[in-house]
């Protein structure tokens, strides 16, 4: 198995690092708070280990689980150390009373993410489509991603099957404004048309 770098030790980082971990992959935890890095590291109890904040990280995949408001700051910290890398952004862009997505019109959150990338690295957006309670559950569930790069989005598809999840390719790098669209939408369903938090998206293909 490979070694997963995840920068971030939250509720989201810590539900995916555990799914990585269960899935028999090598994790590497990072944040600026070393201790906070730790403390996830010493819980997934699976050969984890702390990287250093700002400095090349370990894997060839790096998932940014961090929130969309400090994402530019934390690519700045790391710069050049991300060349190379396929980039996974998770992040939903949307405004703090719900009514809309923080980002141009013409533009996503990921492809924002991939200006400030260095132009090796590749940017790759998945995970946003599913509640991360939902996601700790276990089971196979659909997991959407849409990027630029085909070599990048065949590692991440290859990697989110390892996970045990279904990868369904929605497109381009431009689709992940669908996709983050799709993220903001559900947020809402859960708020109040389907009145639960127990609801992931679900593709039939027939």
């Amino acid at each position: 198995m490979s070694t997963i770098s995840i920068i971030g030790a939250g509720g989201m980082a810590t539900v995916i690092a555990t799914r990585v971990a269960k899935a028999g992959h090598q994790v590497e935890v990072i944040t600026r708070d070393t201790a906070k890095a730790r403390a996830l590291a010493d819980k997934l109890a699976a050969g984890a280990t702390v990287g250093t904040y700002a400095k090349a990280p370990a894997g060839e995949i790096v998932i940014l689980a961090v929130p969309y408001s400090v994402l530019s700051s934390v690519i700045a910290d790391f710069g050049d150390a991300l060349a190379g890398k396929t980039v996974i952004d998770i992040a939903n862009p949307v405004k703090p009373d719900l009514s809309g997505l923080a980002t141009p019109h013409d533009s996503s959150g990921a492809q924002e993410t991939a200006k400030l990338l260095p132009a090796s690295a590749h940017v790759v957006k998945a995970f946003n489509t599913m509640f991360g309670h939902v996601l700790a559950k276990g089971g196979r569930l659909d997991a959407y991603y849409a990027g630029d790069d085909a070599s990048a989005k065949a590692q991440v598809a290859s990697f989110l099957e390892s996970l045990d999840l279904r990868p369904l390719d929605v497109g381009g790098l431009p689709m992940a404004h669908t996709l983050e669209a799709l993220g903001l939408m559900m947020i809402g369903l859960a708020k109040n048309g389907a009145g639960s938090w127990d609801i992931a998206m679900v593709a039939e293909i027939g």
